[in-house]
């Protein structure tokens, strides 16, 4: 009906003066009224029907409960019907996706080929992306898999398909020195399964420090030096030389490991 005289114009129409009234008690609106979900209402009840959804989830764009196909966009929840894919401009469900602002059906957003985080299984639309375990990470969620603390850049180690700080990897991995059990973070001497620091690599009888030149003997599972593998009773002598099968300890049970 065509309005003639008074007009009040409010929430996108035109209204008699006689004809607006609360949506819900029907009272004239003359003075005053709150939007309510696109509908006006007295202040009584607006304060009814807010208080009728306090606990529910409420639409960034109709105000009116959200209750199936929710989604997120910049943080709001909408109902999903509100918007459509970017490409094929279907309408959305809650299976949409929002990628640098634009929100995309999942069939189009497959499309993108969008790498995914290992971390959170979602994807990285972010310009910094890691490359590390044959995998793909936000910088953020590539972690040690200890202390779950980021790299952010730093170094890591790699070990049966997980990635570790230097220290949870030394502590995990790494190897203990035979003399003062802490954990070897420079150069390795290994010998009959076991490993000593390099300022803790000696001579089990006189104790003088050895390097990869000395020449040593294992004297029951113990490195000896030359000098005083030399002062020891000659049938002793012999019964390491046959053991050892040679005058000088074997590579083989011997190593050397140079820290990187």
């Amino acid at each position: 009906m065509f309005i003639k005289g008074r007009v009040i114009k409010a929430i996108n129409f035109n209204w008699h003066p006689e004809c607006f009234r609360c949506h819900s008690c029907n009272v004239l609106l003359d003075s005053g009224f709150i939007k309510n979900a696109l509908r006006p209402f007295c202040k009584e009840c607006n304060m009814r029907e807010k208080s009728k959804y306090q606990n529910q989830i409420m639409c960034h764009e109709c105000s009116t409960p959200v209750e199936n196909d929710m989604i997120r966009f910049k943080g709001e929840p909408y109902h999903s019907y509100h918007f459509n894919c970017k490409i094929c401009e279907q309408e959305l469900n809650s299976n949409a996706r929002e990628i640098r602002g634009e929100l995309y059906c999942l069939k189009c957003h497959d499309k993108l080929d969008i790498p995914i985080c290992s971390g959170c299984h979602t994807p990285i639309d972010q310009e910094r992306i890691v490359y590390a375990l044959g995998k793909t990470w936000h910088v953020e969620h590539f972690a040690c898999a200890k202390c779950e603390i980021p790299f952010n850049g730093s170094k890591h180690f790699e070990k049966r398909g997980l990635a570790y700080c230097e220290a949870h990897y030394n502590q995990l991995f790494g190897n203990l020195c035979f003399v003062c059990n802490s954990t070897i973070t420079g150069d390795v001497f290994s010998f009959v399964n076991k490993s000593w620091c390099v300022e803790h690599f000696s001579c089990y009888l006189c104790d003088e420090l050895m390097n990869q030149k000395t020449k040593f003997y294992d004297f029951d599972s113990k490195p000896v030096c030359k000098h005083c593998f030399e002062k020891l009773p000659s049938k002793i002598r012999s019964t390491i030389l046959k053991a050892n099968d040679t005058k000088e300890h074997s590579k083989s049970i011997f190593s050397w490991i140079k820290d990187k």
